[in-house]
């Protein structure tokens, strides 16, 4: 049996929670909220997720660099959560504003702004599985 130190354990348990919270989030919930609710609601409801969904990731992402750092691993476990952690401040501070102000514009008819919204929507959602990428990546190296 590998011995790991308490520091390594809590960042697994921490890149677990995020992976698992960022896979049921995007495999269950977003697919759920939008079959079961009427648009508008959705994506009503999704504008008020959104801000505690990037919060909640980004806590258990930092707890996890935190424990790697803490523990001396400056590798590619501690750059991945650290590229993943940027993600997820970027895009509650930055993207998630811009998206929310093209698709006010969106709605009201503005035919540049539903193209912005679109573009946005599409850079959030690949730069969600980039972090869902680096994750699993991460986590998979800490627990070798």
């Amino acid at each position: 049996m590998t011995d790991f130190p308490l520091t390594q354990v809590l960042a697994g348990l921490a890149l677990a929670t995020t992976f698992g919270g960022m896979t049921f989030f995007s495999g269950v919930m977003a697919p759920l909220i939008f079959t079961k609710l009427p648009l508008e609601t959705a994506g009503t409801f999704m504008r008020h997720v959104f801000p505690w969904y990037y919060l909640a990731m980004g806590m258990t992402t930092l707890v996890s660099l935190a424990m790697l750092l803490i523990s001396g691993d400056r590798g590619w476990p501690a750059i991945l959560t650290g590229v993943a952690l940027a993600g997820f401040v970027y895009a509650r501070q930055g993207l998630m504003p811009c998206i929310n102000e093209a698709r006010d514009g969106d709605l009201q008819g503005d035919p540049k702004a539903a193209r912005r919204f679109k573009a946005l929507h599409r850079l959030s959602v690949l730069l969600n599985g980039l972090q869902w990428l680096a994750v699993l990546t991460a986590l998979v190296l800490v627990l070798r």
